[in-house]
């Protein structure tokens, strides 16, 4: 078995900017795709489907995150409604590299990337592992997006198996605490992260179906048992932002990302049936779902779920867009070449 693997900023298939959906209405049935012109904004459908996933789909979409701290879970949870970004903020990354620390932080700041999006700029090789994945990432943000209850309850179930296998024990880099049935993860310093590196299919006991093409990104994917952690990451230079470390937590009695101790709420136009309810800092109650054009968020299936060329996600971009993307072309085949099969 082997796991082909993409050092960030090498080359690898394309991404690209297409659009097409379908949109389901009481009144209208069908299918249209007209490209705009090329100076038009990004128009982003999502496809409506009766069709709601299972807790074996969700538990392989939360897989290759759910052992991260719990600040970092609830920044990537977030940041996955927003997958254009992602791509945008990791180019950015590339072309930025040389910046570090407070110089990184004072780049970043003014971007127009959610805070979410922004945070990850801490993290750029989990940045990278996103934007390499971008099926993967469009089909988690969907999933939180529609149903942040059962996704959060996912990385808990996750985190149950890893503990059970023996995968999932405090060590120097990290504290691993249970009250009430809840795994909470934390770094021991306030001030360094550590990132754990693993083999998501293995490392939770009983191997999951694998992701399709999935690809692991170094110093992220560990192949072997258990866990492994490298350097860890300095995040104090950050706090003084408003999308830094330590202003993220998951909540996971609520069942929600909390952003300054409030419910995120994701404004992403990748995904029209995200709409907040209009109460303070979230989707109303977290186990609501969200409604679009008279179908629940439980019934909206990502096709990421169901087939390969998808990702949940059908979009185009202006030409500031284009141009951010490096003009990439070709199928939505990001994430589906050079992943392992088990």
């Amino acid at each position: 078995m082997t796991h082909r693997i993409y050092p960030p900023g090498s080359a690898r298939p394309a991404l690209a900017c297409v659009v097409s959906g379908c949109l389901l209405l009481s009144s209208i049935q069908g299918c249209a795709s007209t490209p705009p012109p090329a100076e038009a904004q990004p128009i982003v459908t999502a496809v409506s489907q009766p069709l709601a996933t299972s807790s074996q789909e969700i538990d392989q979409l939360v897989a290759p995150i759910a052992l991260y701290p719990d600040p970092l879970v609830a920044q990537v949870l977030a940041a996955a409604t927003y997958p254009t970004e992602i791509v945008e903020a990791d180019r950015w990354m590339q072309e930025h590299s040389t910046l570090e620390a407070d110089a990184l932080a004072k780049a970043v700041d003014p971007q127009s990337w959610d805070p979410s999006v922004k945070a990850l700029t801490q993290f750029p090789t989990v940045l990278t592992l996103m934007d390499q994945n971008l099926t993967w990432t469009s089909a988690l943000g969907e999933a939180y997006g529609g149903n942040p209850a059962t996704v959060m309850e996912a990385v808990q179930r996750m985190r149950h198996k890893a503990q059970q296998a023996g995968n999932l024990t405090s060590s120097p880099q990290e504290v691993v605490t249970t009250q009430d049935q809840t795994i909470s993860i934390e770094p021991p310093s306030a001030d360094i992260v550590y990132v754990p590196e693993y083999d998501p299919w293995l490392v939770y006991g009983d191997p999951i179906a694998f992701y399709p093409g999935w690809v692991g990104v170094p110093g992220l994917f560990w192949d072997g048992p258990g866990l492994y952690f490298g350097v860890g990451i300095g995040v104090g230079l950050f706090g003084g932002y408003g999308w830094g470390w330590h202003h993220w937590d998951a909540d996971w009695h609520h069942h929600f990302v909390g952003l300054d101790h409030h419910p995120f709420i994701s404004r992403s136009p990748t995904f029209g049936h995200f709409r907040p309810t209009g109460r303070p800092g979230g989707f109303g109650h977290p186990n609501a779902l969200p409604r679009m054009g008279g179908f629940s968020a439980g019934a909206m299936h990502s096709s990421a779920f169901s087939g390969f060329n998808h990702g949940g996600v059908a979009h185009t971009f202006s030409s500031r867009g284009a141009a951010s993307f490096g003009g990439m072309h070709g199928g939505f085949h990001g994430g589906f070449h050079g992943g392992g099969h088990r």
